[in-house]
């Protein structure tokens, strides 16, 4: 039944939104699109049936294609990122973290891995999220002048706290993770060593960023990111360690597994091993390297002085703007990013002094290194022109148009050979 003949009062926000992601800049790093094909697994009948439990081992009967579906996840993970044992059934990102440290650690354990405000997530030890409730966090950041990470002190640092888990990894880190460097540290310490790759698995599979599974006890990633999957997670770990962490998934913290979603990841770690995808990611990363340098060129300050990812950080300081109204006034241009702490800011995380943007959105609709030019020029134009309404209006209708140029669905088919095809 269409949605919209049933339902037209929902269906027009639905509308709204369809509309919204195809006529504007989706630069929020941590967003992408899934394909046509991902989308369509999301909405199957796999969502009806409840399957608590592992393969094979289920508390509900008429589970036979749960587990046929559930193995041909697991299996299609292990061989894309190369792992000994996957777990495909934490529901997010905190759901994943949360198994992990439920399966290696005892309550009041101490944990190391990276400051919310200079780059990591909530679930690396926020004091208001549950991380920081359960288990003591000691947070490592970046130098103050160099912004970048200082393996040799967060050594020490290690020596001196004894953790029995490092987490490396990070939602705001323009950086590559030199992860062999960071198991040398835990083997140190004697501790466990977790990488938390969310934002960069797409990359990782692509071959655009250094491996972290040979090298980490555990890999956690969520699905949507760079990876182009269904919003969810994933565990990847040692074989010694994988009877702990599926008790740690069920039941240690959550029920039945969305198995439409469990669908959804087999065919998006399908999608992961085409030759389109490698290209995508490696796209992905020589666009936002060209972006860095235009909005450099352009006379912004980038954390770090540039990047090595997918995403940047610029640091509004210099134009007297905080990164609350910054993003406000680049979503009335049609440019979607999101404020964003700086390393040390001065200011509350809910105003901030950065703004925190990247290119898997772009790059997944094929824009290449001449659109990035475009858009670097009118994300200057909007931050230096804050008092520019009418300014801003033309540049949204010049977004349009680049968007039109660039429409969602006709790009993101893998199977179609413009999207392996050389950027502009």
């Amino acid at each position: 039944m269409d949605v919209r003949r049933f339902d037209p009062e929902a269906a027009a926000i639905l509308e709204a939104e369809e509309a919204r992601q195809r006529d504007t800049l989706m630069m929020i790093p941590s967003e992408n699109y899934c394909s046509p094909v991902v989308t369509a697994a999301q909405a199957t009948v796999f969502g009806n049936k409840y399957a608590e439990g592992m393969p094979g081992a289920r508390y509900y009967n008429g589970c036979v294609n749960m587990d046929a579906i559930e193995r041909l996840a697991i299996a299609r993970a292990k061989q894309l990122f190369g792992a000994e044992h996957a777990n495909v059934q934490p529901l997010s990102g905190a759901q994943m973290n949360m198994a992990v440290y439920h399966a290696l650690l005892e309550p009041g354990d101490t944990v190391m891995a990276l400051d919310l405000n200079q780059g990591g997530h909530l679930t690396h030890g926020s004091p208001v999220n549950f991380s920081a409730r359960w288990y003591r966090f000691v947070h490592y950041g970046v130098d103050r002048d160099t912004e970048l990470l200082d393996l040799e002190a967060i050594a020490e640092q290690a020596r001196q706290v004894r953790p029995k888990l490092i987490v490396t990894g990070a939602t705001a880190y323009p950086r590559q993770w030199d992860f062999a460097r960071w198991r040398t540290i835990a083997d140190e310490v004697g501790a466990y060593l977790l990488a938390d790759v969310s934002h960069i698995a797409g990359l990782i599979v692509g071959g655009a960023h250094p491996d972290p599974v040979p090298h980490c006890h555990v890999v956690t990633t969520t699905t949507q990111k760079t990876l182009r999957g269904p919003r969810s997670g994933l565990i990847l770990c040692r074989a010694e360690l994988a009877q702990k962490i599926d008790k740690a998934v069920f039941p240690g913290i959550q029920g039945g597994p969305h198995m439409h979603t469990i669908f959804a990841k087999a065919v998006a770690f399908k999608e992961a091993q085409t030759e389109g995808f490698r290209a995508v990611q490696q796209r992905t990363v020589d666009n936002a390297r060209a972006l860095a340098a235009a909005l450099a060129d352009g006379g912004l300050r980038l954390v770090s002085g540039g990047t090595d990812n997918h995403l940047m950080l610029v640091d509004l300081r210099p134009l007297n703007l905080t990164g609350k109204v910054a993003a406000n006034l680049l979503e009335e241009a049609g440019i979607i990013v999101n404020k964003n702490t700086i390393p040390y800011d001065p200011k509350p995380p809910f105003v901030c002094s950065g703004i925190r943007l990247g290119t898997p959105g772009l790059s997944t609709r094929g824009m290449g290194r001449a659109e990035m030019q475009q858009i670097a020029e009118w994300i200057n134009e909007v931050l230096r022109q804050p008092d520019d309404q009418p300014g801003r209006a033309r540049i949204a209708g010049s977004v349009r148009e680049l968007c039109a140029r660039f429409p969602l669905w006709a790009e993101q088919d893998l199977r179609d050979s413009s999207v392996t095809s050389e950027p502009t």
